[in-house]
């Protein structure tokens, strides 16, 4: 699992981007698509046309990182199509990275433990 130090923010690119695009295509679509900074340290996240593979690219504060995973036997559940990016909470795109439906997570309270 990919862990990020901090408070920062997930957004989801709903549309599906051409999977031939690296680091620097994907920082272009950040950037004119969504006119979004793709160094300001939040993760992006795109799909592949097939929804079975994933793309997600953040400024670590020393260079740009990609990562990619595909999923063997499912896809990725993913929102309808519109022009802006959708904000994901942490527990939902842990959700999301694992093949889950993330749209159906919803957090429950939690308590913290009680030392006698």
């Amino acid at each position: 699992m990919i862990t990020h130090p901090g408070n920062f923010r997930i957004f989801l690119a709903t549309e599906p981007v051409d999977f031939r695009k690296r680091i620097d295509g994907l920082a272009a679509v950040i950037a004119n698509s969504f006119d979004m900074d793709p160094f300001c340290g939040a993760i992006y996240v795109f799909r592949s046309r097939r929804a079975d593979r994933l793309k997600l690219i953040v400024w670590d504060g020393t260079g740009l990182v990609l990562v990619m995973k595909r999923l063997e036997r499912t896809k990725f559940v993913w929102p309808t199509q519109q022009s802006n990016a959708l904000t994901l909470t942490k527990l939902q795109f842990d959700a999301l990275f694992e093949g889950i439906n993330w749209q159906k997570v919803v957090p429950t309270l939690t308590h913290k433990p009680v030392f006698l």
